[in-house]
């Protein structure tokens, strides 16, 4: 979550490494209505398509130019640039269940 309360969603590595570098991507419009744990896109590459899953309800406020003018950048970039959309979550308290990176490291297999 960032400053302005917004949840920036995208792929971590893990999805990533299996894509390889991605060649396209289809995201809902900003505007959209979204609900956790339900699908909302998708990032194909050149091998497999993955499904994107947003870990929180709300609306999508804002899109990733980058993402979608550069879709390589999800993969290589996923914790910085790669970003795919912002959502204002409807209950900020559901953030309270979501992983931090130190908690999901050891699941993604990371020491």
């Amino acid at each position: 979550m960032d400053g302005a309360g917004l949840v920036h969603v995208g792929l971590t590595h893990v999805p990533g490494g299996y894509l390889g570098d991605a060649v396209y991507v289809e995201l809902p419009p900003v505007g959209t209505e979204v609900a956790s744990g339900e699908p909302i896109g998708l990032v194909e590459s050149s091998s497999a398509v993955c499904e994107v899953v947003t870990p929180v309800s709300g609306a999508i406020v804002g899109i990733n130019p980058a993402a979608e003018h550069s879709p390589e950048t999800i993969t290589a970039d996923p914790y910085g640039e790669g970003w795919l959309l912002s959502v204002r979550p409807a209950d900020p308290g559901e953030l309270d269940s979501l992983l931090t990176g130190e908690e999901y490291a050891p699941l993604a297999g990371e020491d």
